[in-house]
């Protein structure tokens, strides 16, 4: 199944980025929920992430910061869903509290599926709140810079197997 035939998925609000990666599932959802392994690929290179707190649990802090070019950026945001080694939903509507967030921007919803042979399928929908925010997202480079961090990802889990 692709993201694009889920019941819920909108072509208006979603992206989609969907990878096989060649490495275990176990492995990848490490590597999305444990600080000292996210700081060395989560931004595209040569970016970097400076600073990451993560509580995963639902309601827990899903929390980065990014050097952009000496730019700081800050996100903050919680867990809304967290099924371990199988998916991953979390979104910057909220801080950790139930805080509502002055200006939200999507909600993302990863999954690892393991495809055999220590590959996992890995699935990243950023769902938008109306489709200007989808747009400026694209435009942003959705697609060039969440594939780039997949081969970041993909490339440093394979040094943790």
């Amino acid at each position: 199944m692709t993201p694009e035939t889920l019941p819920d998925f909108d072509p208006a609000l979603d992206l989609v980025l969907q990878r096989d990666l060649a490495a275990p599932r176990d492995v990848i959802y490490q590597c999305w929920t444990t600080p000292e392994h996210l700081i060395h690929w989560f931004v595209p290179k040569p970016h970097r992430v400076t600073a990451c707190h993560l509580d995963v649990r639902v309601g827990g802090a899903c929390n980065t910061t990014f050097d952009v070019d000496g730019n700081i950026m800050e996100n903050k945001g919680v867990y809304l869903e967290v099924v371990p080694n199988e998916r991953l939903v979390f979104t910057d509507a909220y801080y950790e509290g139930w805080k509502p967030a002055a200006e939200p921007f999507m909600t993302a919803i990863l999954t690892f599926e393991d495809i055999g042979g220590g590959r996992t399928r890995y699935t990243a929908i950023a769902r938008h709140r109306n489709a200007e925010t989808a747009r400026q997202h694209a435009e942003m480079g959705f697609h060039d810079g969440w594939g780039t961090v997949a081969s970041q990802l993909e490339a440093y889990a394979q040094g943790l197997k």
